[in-house]
């Protein structure tokens, strides 16, 4: 599969430049990252993001661990100060813990633990456009604090709230120039559901095809969903 020609402007959904395709990203924006384990990484689209200078962010991911293969990770930036918040799982590995780490301790990072199940119904619920969901994971622990129990089937749950985004960062391996993406292997854990939750979705794509050179049986999350596109670098 070959890389569709860029022009040099946005062609259809399909932006020239990362800091383009990032347009309307201000202070105090919401922004989910796709990526699991350092894998998925829009490692680009955050290279941008630090580029525009747009600060107070609240970076929701799943964690922030260097790119596999890539140089510049959720970690690098968060060390620019231009993020105020993460909602993640773990925000930082208990061995590296980086600027993560060091600005939390020093109370220049907020940080909300949301563990990794309950962040992705949240998204989902988000995505589905409902208020919440009732989820047995963390009840009668700490992150029940303050939230509403209800018994299900002799069950407790917990109330947890939707999560919505202003942006999504995504990281697929192939889309159309409609917006149509298939994604590579563990890709497919963050980009569907985040790629529902935001009300701007940009994803940064290894190929871009024309319309039709996706086989559409191979369609993972479809173009309804995604606003923006850049091609890799």
């Amino acid at each position: 599969m070959t890389s569709a020609p860029l022009n040099s402007a946005a062609k259809g959904k399909v932006y020239p430049s990362a800091l383009e395709v990032l347009e309307g990203i201000a202070d105090g924006a919401s922004v989910l990252v796709a990526g699991y384990a350092g894998r998925g990484v829009p490692e680009m689209l955050l290279h941008g993001l630090a580029e525009t200078g747009a600060a107070d962010l609240t970076l929701v991911c799943q964690g922030t661990w260097l790119p596999v293969g890539g140089t510049f990770g959720l970690a690098d930036l968060v060390a620019t100060g231009q993020v105020k918040k993460m909602v993640s799982p773990m925000p930082f590995h208990p061995d590296a813990g980086g600027p993560v780490k060091e600005l939390w301790e020093s109370g220049k990072l907020e940080l909300e633990i949301v563990p990794q199940g309950i962040l992705a119904e949240r998204l989902r619920a988000g995505g589905a456009g409902i208020g919440g969901v009732f989820l047995p994971t963390g009840a009668r622990t700490r992150f029940t604090e303050g939230k509403e129990l209800r018994p299900f089937d002799g069950k407790e749950h917990v109330l947890e709230f939707a999560l919505k985004a202003d942006f999504a960062l995504l990281k697929a391996k192939s889309a159309d120039t409609l917006g149509n993406m298939v994604y590579e292997r563990t890709g497919r854990n963050w980009n569907p559901i985040m790629a529902m939750a935001a009300a701007v979705t940009v994803a940064e794509v290894d190929h871009v095809v024309e319309p039709g050179g996706i086989d559409a049986e191979t369609v993972i999350t479809q173009a309804i969903f995604i606003d923006r596109l850049v091609l890799a670098a």
